[in-house]
């Protein structure tokens, strides 16, 4: 049996991936990350050096041409400050989870788990980010032998990072610009800082501005 975890190198699925090797065996995790033109390319190195720290096999899919639209792929600029329903809209790649799923699903074979670190920050504006899309999906890979698994999707982003003490958060990248920091003023820098805040957890994050974190 092999766990394939959706690996980004973000704080979710780091202490997905963790979570993974404890509870089932690094000889038994996969983790795969997705290329598909990303303007943070970054998060693919961090997620190469996590993997290698945790002692799991990494690799890439190349999905490059299958997705459009949003900010993530260039389309306009990363929306700074907290993440509200018109801000959070401009970074929705619609169907990227639904693909990332699919291609993790059909390399998977009879017996072996897809983990995913979709959470509950994220239900009010993706789709494929819901209680109702992983049951539905769920159901879908039993019927190629396939558990799907999504420990994180009734929780937090910082219940996630209270889950897994000791996971390599240092390694791990967020930022959606994709410079040498994390610029401290996008969406999702902000909303990483508030994480570690509001789980009493020391950010290890080098910011090139302060995030303006609103404290718990």
């Amino acid at each position: 049996m092999t766990v394939h975890v959706s690996f980004s190198g973000g704080l979710d699925s780091t202490a997905l991936l963790t979570r993974a090797v404890r509870s089932r065996g690094a000889e038994n995790v996969q983790a795969v990350s997705m290329w598909y033109g990303q303007r943070h390319r970054k998060e693919l190195e961090a997620a190469e050096r996590i993997a290698d720290a945790l002692g799991v096999p990494w690799g890439t899919l190349n999905l490059m041409g299958l997705l459009s639209g949003g900010a993530l792929l260039g389309e306009g600029a990363v929306p700074e400050g907290h993440y509200a329903a018109p801000s959070m809209a401009l970074t929705v790649v619609h169907g990227r989870n639904l693909l990332f799923a699919s291609a993790l699903i059909s390399r998977a074979r009879p017996g072996d788990e897809v983990w995913l670190g979709v959470h509950a920050g994220d239900h009010f504006i993706y789709p494929d980010c819901r209680p109702e899309f992983i049951t539905n999906l769920a159901a879908t890979a039993r019927t190629y032998g396939v558990e799907v698994r999504a420990p994180w999707v009734d929780i937090t982003k910082s219940a996630i990072v209270a889950a897994e003490p000791g996971a390599p958060y240092e390694l791990t990248w967020s930022c959606y610009n994709g410079r040498e920091l994390h610029c401290g003023r996008c969406g999702t820098c902000v909303e990483r800082a508030e994480a570690f805040a509001e789980a009493g957890v020391q950010d290890p994050t080098a910011y090139e501005t302060a995030p303006e974190v609103v404290q718990p």
